[in-house]
């Protein structure tokens, strides 16, 4: 009986460790395949938009 619920814990352990990374894995494989040379689109409009804009905040 103690083997069972070994099993089962085992089972469900891992049901929810590859739930949780399915997501990720999907994403990663998406960007991979079909981002190609997109992967710094966003990164470079965001610095293009802030260009000229004023430092606030921080330590001087």
């Amino acid at each position: 009986m103690a083997g069972y619920f070994i099993d089962f814990a085992i089972a469900s352990a891992l049901i929810v460790v590859l739930t949780a990374l399915m997501g990720n894995i999907s994403n990663t494989i998406g960007e991979r395949l079909f981002g190609r040379n997109k992967s710094g689109k966003h990164v470079e409009a965001s610095r293009r938009i802030q260009q000229g804009w004023k430092v606030v905040g921080g330590k001087k």
